[in-house]
């Protein structure tokens, strides 16, 4: 019987929007952290059989297939394919998805998966905006008529804190936590575990990128407090208890499990169980709730065997919702921080979800753990993994 497992996961830092990856162009990120990948691994490229990535605004430098511009900018073998997919945040995780499925299906018995996003230089709804035409059809419209041109997850996130009682303070110290926590994470190496340092060019002088931008160790309730409200209309989300735009790439090396030890390669963590779910577009961000429901019965697990659980932080309310519906510990949820202080870069985040998760089993010698990522359009992946003891 096949296994799918995972053998290495990676992550550039993630910069702050117009901070120091901003001048990198996405293509040659992504094509450094895959060619690191591959190096570290002491792995023949030739012998991966696909490169699937995630990334959500597929536009400028990131159009064309940026799966398969990055894998040769970096010099890779022509020989191997890649594809790019969207599925909104959960592009990258789709992309693990897609990539684990086919191993245990015999299509693959070595693939990458990967995600990347530079908001900076590729603005977030850039691919939206630059047309022509709209996706908002006349049936569509009508399907939602409350919806103003598109679907805003903004909005979204409002509804949902009001809907689940959550105030203005309940958001803002979540979102102070998940920096403290952030903060403690780097300053114990936690993060560095993920973390490749990239290299980059300063104003002529080489330098390198070692640390998320995102983490305000100084910040305070207080100056949270005194945010206000980012979107127009709205009463309780703001800048601080919204993630940050950011620019980042990461990679996971998956693999059949006879072929990795064949290989002398050790897994890391194995494949328990996938899921992915709709719910109404308007709220739409509502997914992580059923989708840990279902990623759990497809798993044939109970909440009681997960030890951490990570939501992505798009909006505190999200994951405050998803909290609450199932008294999860704050203990085993996010515990080094998450979106909101480290940043999301779209395209990205599903896999540096993915690092975060496979280090931190490994450091508490843990077994299971699940990520639920929200995504655009009311939709939501889960994930559960499996740490491989040594």
């Amino acid at each position: 019987m096949r296994d799918a497992v995972i053998v290495d996961v990676v992550r550039s830092p993630v910069g702050r929007r117009r901070g120091a990856l901003s001048g990198v162009h996405p293509v040659d990120l992504l094509g450094y952290v895959l060619a690191e990948l591959v190096k570290r691994n002491h792995l023949d490229p030739e012998r991966v059989d696909d490169v699937i990535v995630g990334c959500v605004d597929q536009n400028g430098e990131q159009s064309v297939n940026v799966a398969r511009n990055a894998w040769l900018a970096a010099g890779l073998p022509e020989s191997v394919p890649a594809t790019t997919v969207d599925r909104q945040c959960g592009s990258s995780l789709q992309a693990v998805h897609f990539a684990a499925q086919g191993v245990l299906a015999g299509a693959y018995d070595i693939v990458i998966a990967a995600g990347v996003e530079s908001m900076t230089r590729v603005p977030m709804g850039s691919n939206l905006a630059n047309g022509p035409g709209t996706p908002m059809t006349a049936k569509l419209q009508a399907r939602y008529p409350q919806v103003q041109g598109w679907f805003s997850q903004a909005v979204g996130a409002e509804l949902i804190a009001k809907r689940w009682g959550f105030t203005r303070e309940d958001l803002d110290r979540f979102s102070y936590e998940s920096h403290m926590r952030a903060s403690r994470a780097r300053e114990s190496g936690r993060l560095a575990r993920e973390i490749l340092p990239v290299p980059v060019d300063r104003d002529g002088v080489p330098a390198w990128v070692e640390h998320d931008e995102g983490i305000r160790p100084d910040t305070t309730l207080e100056k949270m407090a005194a945010l206000e409200p980012a979107f127009p209309g709205l009463e309780l989300i703001t800048a601080g208890n919204s993630s940050q735009i950011s620019d980042g790439a990461s990679a996971c090396l998956i693999m059949e499990r006879h072929v990795a030890e064949r290989l002398g390669l050790r897994p890391r963590a194995r494949f328990a169980g996938f899921a992915v779910v709709g719910v109404d577009p308007v709220t739409m961000l509502t997914g992580p709730i059923p989708v840990t429901r279902k990623v759990l019965e497809r798993a044939g697990l109970e909440l009681g065997d997960i030890d951490l659980f990570e939501v992505n932080e798009a909006f505190a309310p999200v994951v405050l919702a998803w909290q609450k519906e199932y008294g999860v510990p704050f203990d085993r949820l996010n515990v080094n921080g998450g979106a909101i202080a480290l940043g999301h870069p779209l395209g990205a985040t599903g896999t540096r979800l993915v690092d975060t998760l496979v280090n931190e089993l490994e450091v508490r010698q843990a077994r299971y753990g699940l990520i639920a990522i929200c995504e655009g359009g009311g939709m939501a992946n889960g994930t559960i993994i499996e740490r491989v003891s040594e």
